[in-house]
């Protein structure tokens, strides 16, 4: 390959990178300046993808995980002939543009992942490859390769320095990702100046600790970025860091310093910075022809590999019939098993952390493709599935137990990482109070449209002798409160089942399921529709009359105190209502006449912060808790605090 074009495509990328952001008046011009021939090679020399398709199932992943560098993947996204058109480039971060300010996928075409927060882009570019590995093992046959692809992520210092991408690439030395090749662009500036001031590490020596080749480069040196790949390619048992020594803001007047990392380059030092690159200084958004030429000619190489492997793939599913069944199911999230629900009787005593566990085992065989694991709470979060084909690593990719380690953040953008890949659908589980940790990738997630599902136990102070750095207080508020999200917390087994599936029908919007450590009662629900109008957010469990006196809103292990409280209180006719979803019940304002039912007074039962309930009932029938919880045995602990059912009663006879 000749490296003159790839050099007019690197020029390419630094003229429109730099034009988009003085235009915009906003942007980050170090990176797509300083990393430009990176760009380059990946599109136009390394990376197996089609711009015509850009969904082909086996295509090659990149993830810009320092997305501040937005201009980097906007460029030669357009430049090599993705739905990027000139017009997009020059609308960069305006509204409704293809080009926002940070990738964000769904909105560019050629954009695998939405990436900005830094270090997440690493995390989920682990998640890609594990993906690929898994899908590899399960349909890949002596005679036939049907995936076999890379994931490639561009970091730079300030991705190194965030925890998640130390989570997530320990994780994934420990899983020997050999088709995971991560580019460090090693530039030293950060906004607040050299790099330096607070990052000394040594990345040699902490790559090579997690099990990781490590390779050096120069940024500008094309032919070497190509072999340094080769040999990250020859190595199977480990992913690759390469680490490419780069000047920030190549070419502009202050390249090399923090003045070039975040801010436009202002008329003058643009004019300066194409005088010192070559470009026409009388030319806006220009690209070298050659680099348009380049691409045009590879864009035929590219689909034409494309069209080899649907040969390939035609030829494998003749081969197998059944295995071809099996791969739509994947790609389509069909059934693939026909395990009944789990039955269970009124009066029936188990956590919901138990029912949960039962559910996620009918729902793995209902379904192959569903994979996940815990944050080394495989027992207490009850996410043991049985014929599982064992634990996903190195020695066994077609596990579908995957362990995270002490490790939610990663585990969280990871299981993200695997749903953007396609092909598999991906849990993860912690207690309820440490979403906290993963707190960064669930909102990525719930921005993104990933349908993520969180298995959440040990859901409120009953968590008991542990005490109040494991009992959720804020936790399910600080959840609901996240747009696209949906948190629901069942009050028995039966309405886990129904939670499960709720979560598995997503297909855009995060769910997490908060189940309880204690166990509750499997109770009547004289609602015969129960399970259609949980989905709606809330249902009739107990009654009471057409037009109650009180009508009590409970959430998980509270429907169960409701329902005791209200017996002890002969003298009023209550209703309790179990509230699957509370944000759903607060947009539906038709649902919530039909379950409070005109009642004369609405109360509140739920054991965390009575935030999100206001508008239901006055401060004074809100039965919650605002203040950090207690150690000791779960009653003791409820008694102390004054949440119990004889509480709740005295508070209904008022």
């Amino acid at each position: 390959m000749n490296t003159k074009d790839l050099e007019a495509v690197a020029l390419s990328v630094r003229s429109l990178s730099m034009d988009a952001i003085q235009k915009a008046n906003s942007g980050h011009p170090g990176t797509p300046l300083g990393a430009a021939e990176l760009a380059a090679v990946l599109y136009g020399a390394v990376m197996k993808h089609n711009p015509v398709d850009s969904s082909w199932v086996d295509r090659d992943r990149f993830i810009l995980s320092a997305g501040h560098a937005s201009m980097f993947l906007y460029s030669i996204l357009h430049l090599a002939g993705y739905k990027v058109s000139m017009d997009d480039i020059k609308s960069f971060r305006q509204v409704g543009s293809k080009c926002p300010g940070h990738p964000e996928r769904g909105y560019t075409d050629g954009v695998e992942c939405t990436s900005g927060p830094l270090g997440q882009g690493i995390a989920a570019a682990v998640g890609f490859a594990v993906a690929e590995s898994m899908l590899a093992e399960r349909f890949n046959t002596s005679h036939h390769t049907i995936v076999d692809h890379y994931t490639y992520a561009l970091t730079g210092e300030g991705c190194l320095e965030e925890g998640v991408s130390q989570e997530a690439c320990s994780l994934a030395g420990n899983l020997k990702l050999g088709k995971l090749i991560l580019f460090y662009d090693e530039n030293k500036i950060s906004i607040d100046g050299s790099t330096d001031i607070t990052f000394t590490d040594d990345i040699q020596k902490r790559f090579d600790s997690y099990g990781w080749q490590v390779l050096r480069g120069s940024m500008y040196n094309i032919k070497e970025i190509i072999d340094l790949v080769d040999i990250a390619k020859a190595e199977k048992n480990k992913p690759t860091i390469i680490i490419l020594k780069s000047v920030i803001g190549k070419g502009a007047p202050k390249e090399g310093t923090a003045d070039v990392h975040g801010a436009p380059l202002g008329v003058d030092g643009v004019k300066a910075a194409k005088e010192a690159l070559g470009l026409p200084v009388d030319k806006d958004f220009y690209v070298v022809p050659e680099a348009y030429s380049f691409f045009e000619s590879r864009r035929k190489e590219l689909a034409a590999a494309e069209e080899e492997w649907k040969a390939e793939f035609d030829a494998w599913s003749k081969e197998n019939p059944d295995l071809r069944k099996k791969w739509d199911a994947y790609w389509t999230e069909k059934q693939t098993g026909d395990c009944p629900a789990p039955s269970y009787n009124v009066g029936d005593k188990l956590a919901t952390r138990d029912a949960s566990g039962k559910s996620l085992n009918v729902m793995a065989d209902r379904f192959e493709w569903l994979v996940g694991g815990s944050a080394d709470l495989q027992a207490p979060n009850k996410t043991k599935v049985k014929n599982d084909d064992g634990t996903y690593s190195a020695a066994n990719r077609k596990g579908r137990t995957i362990e995270y380690g002490i490790r939610e953040f990663a585990m969280s953008q990871v299981m993200s990482g695997i749903n953007l890949h396609g092909g598999l659908r991906a849990f993860g589980a912690t207690f309820l109070v440490f979403s906290d940790y993963l707190r960064g990738s669930l909102r990525v997630a719930a921005l993104a449209k990933i349908p993520n599902i969180y298995i959440l136990t040990h859901d409120s102070i009953y968590v008991g002798e542990d005490g109040p750095t494991h009992q959720p207080i804020e936790t399910l508020a600080a959840l609901r409160v996240i747009p696209n999200v949906q948190v629901l917390r069942p009050g028995d087994a039966e309405e886990s089942q129904v939670a499960w599936e709720m979560a598995l029908e997503s297909k855009d919007h995060p769910v997490c399921m908060a189940f309880s450590r204690q166990a509750l009662v499997v109770y009547a629900k004289e609602d015969k529709d129960w399970q259609k109008n949980a989905r709606r957010g809330a249902y009739i469990v107990q009654k009471g009359a057409d037009t109650p006196d009180i009508t009590i809103l409970a959430t998980g292990s509270e429907v169960n105190m409701a329902l005791e409280a209200a017996k002890k209180v002969s003298s009023k006719k209550i209703r309790v209502v179990s509230v699957f979803d509370l944000t759903k019940l607060s947009n539906d304002e038709a649902l919530q006449k039909e379950v409070i039912g005109g009642a004369k007074r609405v109360v509140v039962a739920e054991a965390g912060s009575r935030m999100g309930w206001e508008g239901f009932a006055k401060k004074s029938d809100l039965f919650t808790l605002n203040d950090f919880g207690e150690s000791g045995p779960a009653a003791k602990v409820a008694e102390h605090l004054g949440f119990t059912a004889d509480k709740l009663a005295e508070l209904l006879a008022k």
